[in-house]
């Protein structure tokens, strides 16, 4: 029922960010209503059940991405967050000058900067997977790169500037031969494919509760519980201890010591109710219809000539990155805006993509369940509309 300068609103912006479902609001709702209190550290009634919600929370994870225990479940504030302790915790302590890490020429930034930052100070090697103008990645000369020194390969499951669904399980198995660790970027896949962490052969995932219709500020990481167990903690304070005297700190047991602080309550119940809301619907049925969605838009888009999708790989999911002849993406974002359609412009945390097509920016129109096809018909009015306005 929103509108928009006026127009219904048609939000095509969920790969950067979904929106809540009412069970959401509510649950958080209920939490600030009837019983909120700091966790893990009160005997009374309400800091019990707050705690109780909160870890039920974390065991929604765990059966969602087919963990073995919610151990290897650790809250942070987002996928961004999950890396960056993955690379302090683990890269720091464990990676020597001359190794090898791996990622992939279309990962976020988010998945490239915390590792050129380790790759400065331990004075390791980083290596990209090239791609083609498909946007698929070139497995073999992914192949070539790996050798004994290859230490992690970090990966994207999605591509969120391009749509592509990478390989991830073969890649995965091919890292493992050689005895590196693996990490899943599941950012935007998670809300839109199923996951199994041991089918994957992924050691790492991280993933951001806002991209799968939870609060933002709360995330996601998976790590196997013989690796988190040998991990320094990323952040040091409150309630990730047993012991604390001037001589020395002993730390809390995993995945606690990973929690520096008070912890985000309302994100982690939110994050759960989403996970719930989804499970009630179906991962299966919100695959299906999606795939209708992303065909018919596709298949819409490539009736206007004037259009050049940017990323056109045999899998893909979500999303849609396109350029226009002679328009830049912001004008066509801005008379988008007019038309009540939110879709992202930019070069979505991924410049080297760009880079890789030559190109300053796309527009991207992202889908989720909660789309409508007469909504991607207001889509395509609106890119013939822009096309209009500039011929």
């Amino acid at each position: 029922s929103k509108e928009m300068n006026g127009k219904p609103l048609v939000f095509l912006d969920s790969a950067a960010s979904t929106q809540k479902p009412q069970v959401v609001i509510d649950a958080i709702a209920d939490l600030y209503s009837n019983y909120y209190a700091n966790i893990h550290r009160g005997v009374y009634q309400l800091s019990q059940v707050s705690t109780e919600k909160y870890e039920e929370a974390r065991e929604i994870v765990k059966n969602y991405i087919s963990a073995a225990s919610s151990d290897e479940i650790v809250f942070t504030r987002g996928a961004t967050e999950s890396i960056n302790l993955i690379a302090y915790s683990y890269g720091r302590y464990f990676l020597s000058e001359g190794d090898e890490i791996i990622v992939s020429e279309m990962e976020h930034h988010a998945n490239i900067v915390p590792w050129q930052q380790l790759a400065k100070e331990k004075k390791v090697v980083l290596r990209y997977i090239p791609m083609d103008d498909n946007g698929e990645l070139l497995l073999d000369e992914f192949y070539k790169m790996l050798n004994t020194r290859t230490k992690i390969v970090s990966l994207v499951h999605i591509s969120n500037s391009l749509g592509t669904i990478n390989p991830v399980k073969e890649i995965f198995n091919k890292a493992k031969e050689i005895g590196a660790i693996t990490i899943l970027d599941a950012s935007q896949s998670i809300q839109h494919t199923k996951i199994n962490v041991n089918e994957l052969n992924c050691d790492f995932l991280v993933f951001s509760g806002h991209k799968i219709y939870g609060p933002t500020g709360i995330g996601v990481l998976y790590g196997k519980l013989d690796l988190l167990k040998k991990m320094e903690p990323y952040q040091t304070g409150g309630d990730m201890i047993k012991s604390v005297t001037f001589e020395r700190t002993i730390f809390a047991d995993v995945p606690g010591k990973f929690e520096a602080g008070t912890q985000n309550i309302e994100g982690a119940i939110g994050l759960g109710a989403a996970i719930k809301y989804i499970n009630s619907i179906g991962l299966p049925e919100i695959m299906k219809y999606e795939h209708q969605l992303m065909k018919y838009a596709t298949d819409k888009v490539l009736e206007i000539p004037q259009v050049k999708i940017i990323g056109t790989a045999k899998e893909k999911a979500s999303l849609i990155s396109f350029i226009l002849e002679d328009v830049h993406p912001h004008d066509v974002g801005t008379i988008f805006d007019k038309l009540g359609v939110a879709v992202r412009t930019g070069q979505h945390c991924t410049e080297p993509v760009m880079r890789h097509f030559g190109i300053p920016a796309t527009t991207r129109a992202s889908f989720a369940f909660y789309n409508t096809f007469e909504e991607i018909n207001v889509f395509i009015e609106s890119i013939k509309y822009v096309i209009n306005i500039f011929d």
